[in-house]
């Protein structure tokens, strides 16, 4: 019974609960695996067919550019008469740096690669193709990587390595079952991956536009109706006071009040999660300086410089330490205000301001002096709802992208042996 359950996964296709369970095999039982034939780095040009390295398929691994090589025309019909021709639904995969991270060649594109940086698997009849590139992505492979390759120097996935990787592997139909399920799966995290980067760029667009330049009065794009020149003030200006927080003595984390550091505080949405408490007895006591209240601004002034967020009643109560200013206004719309800060005024700010020492840090001083620009506060209200939508937008996209990523986290474990 324990052999036959290891053949069978933990979740499965209806159509194939009652069929017989998974064989065990080796990658080279099921295909030809293979390498390129040598070619120089004085031969690569700027254009022509692409010429991929491990570098190359890691980018595309993890949805990133990167500097891409090519060859001519003439030297890829040289070598593909020695080697043959990357052929739609071959897979490569890194044999060094970052080794095991598949490339699933989609069309018949001419293509090449480098020797030794990348390992050749032919399409073969034997085994699916989205079902083997799926199964390079598993916990279970990377298991077996990890167990093949030597602790404390460069790791390398050779051709013998690969022919020896042991798979278990169902029925043909149910491969392309499964294959094609990730395959669809993979197409919608980067959908949602794509809308989530248009809008943070769509953001970072408007922050740029939305607000004076330096020297300037007025800001190149603006809602219709508003006209008025924009006031300039300082932080201090607009704010009842601004202080920073205190790192309590008790370090053990044992209590029920909050307690927030920069890294409680998400870099893009400003969301606060909560992984530290304190006691009330230091809330009421040496901490009480640095309560917290709803809407006031929490602005990081050391290490990592202008993270932003805004304390609302879910959070309370709570304290921070001093490595977050606390900024309380008395004017000026707070969606207005906390958009600012976020903005490239205040990031080229931070860059010529920081206090050199073992990390960067602010002063309050330097951050109570720090330059507003303050339109009427009808149209604070309008840019702030306006980037509190885009904000909104932004967090929208990131959940929905973090539970498809999580759903095949999940599904790869419970799938695959």
């Amino acid at each position: 019974m324990a052999e036959n359950e290891k053949s069978i996964p933990k979740r499965r296709f209806k159509e194939f609960q009652d069929t017989k369970g998974w064989e065990q095999r080796k990658l080279g039982e099921l295909m030809e695996i293979a390498s390129a034939s040598r070619v120089h780095k004085d031969e690569w040009t700027e254009s022509g067919v692409p010429f991929f390295r491990s570098s190359d398929v890691v980018a595309v691994f993890k949805g990133v550019d990167n500097n891409k090589a090519f060859i001519s025309f003439e030297l890829y019909e040289e070598l593909s008469k020695k080697s043959g021709c990357v052929q739609m639904n071959d897979l490569l995969v890194t044999g060094g740096g970052s080794i095991g991270i598949p490339y699933l060649v989609r069309d018949s594109e001419p293509l090449y690669f480098k020797d030794a940086d990348l390992i050749w698997l032919k399409n073969s009849n034997n085994i699916n193709s989205s079902f083997l590139y799926t199964f390079f992505t598993t916990a279970t492979f990377r298991g077996y990587v990890n167990s093949i390759t030597h602790i404390g120097t460069i790791s390398h996935y050779t051709i013998e390595q690969v022919k020896s990787t042991p798979i278990k592997v169902p029925e043909k139909e149910e491969q392309r079952k499964i294959g094609d399920y990730f395959s669809d799966l993979d197409n919608l995290i980067n959908l949602n991956k794509c809308k989530l980067e248009k809008t943070k760029a769509l953001k970072a667009a408007y922050l740029s536009e939305m607000f004076p330049a330096e020297g300037e009065s007025v800001p190149k794009r603006r809602f219709a109706g508003f006209a008025d020149v924009w006031e300039q003030c300082k932080l201090e200006g607009i704010s009842s006071f601004i202080t920073k927080g205190t790192t309590p003595l008790d370090k053990s984390s044992n209590g029920n009040i909050n307690f927030i550091k920069i890294e409680s505080i998400n870099p893009s949405s400003g969301e606060i999660t909560i992984s530290t408490k304190i006691t009330e007895q230091e809330h009421e006591g040496y901490l009480k300086r640095s309560q917290l209240q709803e809407k006031d601004i929490l602005f990081s002034i050391a290490g990592t410089l202008g993270r932003v967020t805004v304390i609302n009643k879910g959070n309370l109560p709570a304290n921070t330490n001093q490595a977050l200013a606390i900024i309380r206004l008395m004017k000026g719309n707070i969606n207005y205000v906390t958009t600012f800060l976020k903005g490239k005024v205040v990031s080229d700010y931070i860059k010529k301001n920081p206090t050199v020492g073992a990390q960067p840090n602010l002063s309050l001083e330097q951050v109570g002096n720090l330059e507003i620009m303050l339109p009427t506060n009808e149209e604070q209200i309008k840019i702030g709802n306006f980037f509190q939508q885009l904000d909104d937008t932004i967090a929208l996209h990131q959940c929905k992208l973090e539970k498809l990523q999580n759903i095949k986290k999940a599904y790869l474990n419970e799938m695959f042996i």
